[in-house]
């Protein structure tokens, strides 16, 4: 955090305050994983493996390049990996939660869309949140505002809205300035919406009370959603898994084999029943049958493309495993009707589930015993469950 303002280190809050925020998302941190753990939740490696790939070509780098930036930083490899596992492991916790959590029905979608809801476009956010605690006292609801008008104040005298994101918020993405990134219009509450409708590129909102607190905004861009014409594809695949008996290795020569039998002259759907472990897919042959270019993931999406049909594939690895792919055909398909369906029901479920996840987070925080040793924090017999 220092280095990221190393230009301008007077943004940022005291030391003490500093170590304060980045211990709280350490904490929080180590409770997810935690819960992650005990609920069974796991990562293999040739996911991380897949994870550093990715980064790596983000960086347009090789894997073995990726290595040696990091260490030239100072940063153990080791840890690092650690550390992409354990995000890893944190995304596939909140899906948990999300998909036990938050349920959405057809008349929820019907009502969205006859009310005109479902915005087009995408946005791009800054976002501070205040937290006020469940069940919360008039004096901490006031507390809270009070350090929301503060922020406030702070910013328009010229205080770096992401420095103020890292002094006083208490959302996850606080110790990144607060950037939530470009999204659909629909994925964000209607509130926050309305709210960055009103605002000028680059303005901030004023302090919003919101059901878990109080919320500023920054509006960073915004952008058109584009065309909804669709190109979709007619493929099937081959997959082969690694497993605690099969290294990622070992899996992709079996898919190399496959495929070189199939190039030889072997029936793909004949391989694919007697080779492929996706059970819903080998009795079928392999047949994916039509799909939209992302249904898939990224990486099928990015192989499809440099694809002509009929041509097969070389093996190529998915956080399933890895593939052999065969594109039969393709088609463009106007799927207006049925994306705004998908859209509603995204909007939906994306704005039940951070309000979920966000309470699921409090409740997993309230239940926890932190004992903070550090110089300045409570001591160890006044610590009570749930307060640092």
């Amino acid at each position: 955090v220092t280095k990221q303002f190393a230009s301008g280190p007077q943004q940022l809050p005291p030391r003490d305050v500093l170590e304060h925020q980045l211990l709280d998302r350490l904490i929080l941190e180590k409770l997810q994983i935690a819960r992650a753990d005990s609920t069974g939740v796991k990562v293999s490696d040739a996911e991380v493996d897949q994870a550093l790939t990715t980064i790596a070509q983000q960086n347009k780098m090789e894997v073995s390049q990726l290595r040696g930036a990091i260490e030239r930083q100072g940063v153990d490899y080791d840890q690092f990996r650690k550390g992409v596992r354990d995000q890893l492991i944190l995304q596939r916790l909140r899906q948990r939660v999300s998909q036990s959590r938050v349920h959405i029905s057809d008349a929820e979608v019907d009502s969205l869309i006859k009310n005109g809801n479902v915005h087009q476009g995408q946005i791009h956010l800054g976002y501070i949140v205040i937290n006020v605690p469940d069940g919360a006292t008039p004096a901490q609801i006031d507390a809270a505002r009070a350090t929301a008008d503060e922020a406030k104040k702070q910013i328009d005298g010229g205080m770096d809205f992401a420095a103020a994101a890292i002094r006083y918020s208490n959302a996850e993405n606080a110790l990144q300035g607060g950037d939530l990134g470009w999204r659909s219009a629909n994925e964000l509450p209607p509130a926050l919406i309305d709210a960055a409708e009103k605002l000028q590129e680059g303005q901030v909102s004023e302090p919003l009370r919101g059901p878990n607190g109080f919320h500023l905004i920054k509006l960073l861009g915004k952008r058109d959603s584009g065309a909804q014409m669709v190109t979709e594809y007619h493929a099937r695949h081959i997959l082969i898994k690694p497993s605690e008996l099969v290294s990622s290795e070992q899996a992709e020569k079996a898919a190399t084999a496959v495929r070189q039998r199939i190039v030889a002259g072997e029936d793909f759907a004949k391989a694919a029943k007697e080779s492929s472990e996706d059970t819903a897919t080998a009795r079928l042959g392999g047949d994916l049958g039509w799909f939209s270019g992302d249904a898939y993931g990224s990486k099928v999406a990015q192989i499809l493309q440099g694809m002509k049909k009929d041509d097969i594939s070389e093996p190529f690895q998915t956080d399933a495993g890895w593939h052999v792919l065969q594109l039969l055909d393709t088609r463009t398909a106007d799927k207006a009707g049925e994306l705004q369906r998908d859209e509603a029901k995204n909007i939906l479920f994306q704005r039940k589930a951070e309000d979920e996840y966000q309470s699921f987070l409090r409740q997993m925080r309230s239940e926890a015993y932190v004992d903070i040793r550090l110089p300045g924090g409570k001591a160890s017999a006044d610590t009570k469950p749930g307060t640092p």
